[in-house]
C-alpha cells in the first residue's frame, strides 16, 4: 500500500509540481488548494502525511493544524508546513501547534522529499514502541525485534516476525492473505499469498503452546485472537505498552 500525502498550497504550479515529485517517488497524492478543502479532504480519507502550506486564503495553514491536532481523528497525522516566510518566529508558531517539520520557500523538491521520508520514519518508530504485545506469557517486542515465551526466546525469521506483529497489533481482525503480503512486502519482497500459509505455520510452530493465538478463517485469511476468547486465563491477556 503506497503512502497516502495530502499536499495543500495556493499556488497551482508549485502544487503540479510537489505532486509530480511525490508520486513519482511513490507516494499516493492528492492535492488541495485551500484550508477548507483540506479540512474536508482529511476527514473524509485520512492521509498518512499532510504538506501543509502556512500562507492560505481564508483558512490559513496555522489555523488548519490547530484545528487537526485539537481533533483525536487527526492529531496524529504528520504534518511538514511550508512558508515564504523565513522568520524565526513564524517557525516557532508552526512546531509550536504541533507541525513535525518545516520548510522555507523556495525548497528543493529532494528535501522535501528527505523530510517526508524522515518524518515517516520517525512516526514509524514512535509508533512501534507503543505496540509492544502482552498475551499471558508471550511478548512480541519490535522495539528489540524479538518474541518471548515465559523465558525463552522464540526465533523467528524478519518475515515471521512482521507478519505476527502485523496480526497481533489488531486482535480480533481478520486479514486476507493479500493484506498480510502487502503489509510485510516492504520487509521481504519475496513473500507472496502462497506463502504466508507457510510462514504462518512455521510461526504456529515456534509458539508451541500458544499456537491457536493465530487462527484461520478458511476462505478469508488469519487473525490473531481476540481478548474476550482467553478471559479465563489471565488478567493481563492482551495489553498494548
Amino acid at each position: 500500500m503506497h503512502t497516502r500525502v495530502l499536499v495543500v498550497d495556493d499556488e497551482p504550479d508549485l502544487l503540479e509540481l510537489i505532486h509530480y515529485n511525490l508520486t513519482k517517488a511513490g507516494y499516493d497524492v492528492a492535492g488541495v488548494l485551500s484550508g477548507e478543502e483540506a479540512l474536508a479532504r482529511v476527514h473524509a480519507s485520512p492521509p498518512d502525511l499532510i504538506v501543509l502550506d502556512v500562507l492560505l486564503p481564508g483558512l490559513d495553514g496555522l489555523e488548519v493544524c490547530k484545528a487537526l491536532r485539537r481533533n483525536p481523528t487527526t492529531a496524529g497525522i504528520p504534518i511538514v508546513m511550508l512558508t515564504a516566510r523565513s522568520e524565526d518566529a513564524d517557525v516557532v508558531a508552526g512546531l509550536e501547534l504541533g507541525a513535525d517539520d518545516y520548510l522555507t520557500k523556495p525548497f528543493s523538491p529532494r528535501v522535501l522529499l528527505a523530510r517526508i521520508k524522515a518524518v515517516l520514519r520517525r512516526q514509524q518508530g514512535e509508533a512501534e514502541a507503543e505496540t509492544t504485545v502482552v498475551y499471558d506469557d508471550v511478548v512480541i517486542h519490535p522495539g528489540r525485534y524479538e518474541v518471548r515465551v515465559g523465558d525463552q526466546m522464540v526465533y523467528l525469521t524478519p518475515t515471521e516476525f512482521h507478519i505476527l506483529h502485523y496480526l497481533a497489533r489488531r486482535p480480533g481482525w481478520v486479514f486476507t492473505r493479500y493484506q498480510i503480503v502487502d503489509a510485510v512486502r516492504g520487509e521481504d519482497a519475496e513473500v507472496t499469498e502462497r506463502s504466508v500459509d507457510v510462514h504462518v505455520a512455521a510461526i504456529r510452530r515456534k509458539l508451541g503452546e500458544y499456537r491457536d493465538l493465530i487462527e484461520t478463517l478458511r476462505g478469508v485469511g488469519y487473525r490473531f485472537r481476540a481478548l474476550e476468547h482467553h478471559e479465563h486465563k489471565s488478567d493481563r491477556l492482551l495489553t498494548e505498552r
